[in-house]
């Protein structure tokens, strides 16, 4: 998987993912235009739709309907002392007996975003000089 962040000016950066595109930038408050989610927002956005993800497919392995299904994820960054926090609430149709929703838990917790985020995570990073266009 590759990801490929592209400055357009101020905060504002074209994400490439595949044959995609997405908008990022900061909001006002913080120097940016709000012309798309933040990177923390888009952490944020991958870890609900990840989950939701993760949980439609477990069902639809088993039979059961999701229909309506929603992920929502606050997100607090570190601070000094303080952790990083995901809350998350998993809106499920109430049809559902209580051991889909307890199995519907355990699955949620296993999805890759959200794996990714729990265990240890390494970088590389190393920089290429390019010269600038005129």
């Amino acid at each position: 998987m590759k990801a490929t962040a592209t400055r357009e000016g101020g905060f504002r950066h074209v994400v490439k993912v595949r044959g995609h595109e997405i908008g990022i930038d900061e909001t006002t408050d913080t120097g940016g235009t709000d012309a798309g989610p933040s990177p923390q927002e888009l952490l944020a956005a991958s870890l609900a739709s990840c989950t939701a993800v993760t949980m439609e497919m477990y069902a639809a392995r088993k039979g059961w309907d999701l229909s309506g299904v929603e992920v929502a994820c606050d997100y607090t960054p570190a601070e000094r002392g303080c952790p990083t926090r995901f809350n998350l609430t998993l809106r499920l149709p109430d049809s559902l007996t209580e051991d889909q929703i307890e199995r519907l838990q355990v699955i949620a917790a296993k999805c890759p975003v959200h794996r990714t985020l729990e265990g240890e995570a390494m970088f590389n990073e190393r920089v290429e000089r390019v010269a600038l266009a005129r």
